[in-house]
């Protein structure tokens, strides 16, 4: 399984599933990553986190803890 942490800077996925439950699961969906998105990575913190995303329009700074609940392809 590919997750958003998994990701180079400067490529793009496609959201397949964001697993998780409760308001994690949630509050990820409410930030725009839902399935068939897709996301460009931006670029990466200098320490490794945050990642800096694309998606729908905006830029979005999300943990990597987050991204790895976030299956792609």
């Amino acid at each position: 399984m590919k997750t958003l942490k998994d990701i180079r800077v400067g490529k793009k996925a496609k959201v397949v599933k964001v697993h998780g439950t409760g308001a994690l699961k949630r509050r990820i969906m409410d930030m725009g990553i839902t399935k068939g998105v897709e996301i460009y990575v931006r670029k990466v913190a200098p320490l490794g986190d945050p990642i800096e995303l694309n998606l729908r329009g905006y830029e979005l700074s999300l943990r990597k803890a987050d991204a790895e609940m976030v299956e792609v392809e």
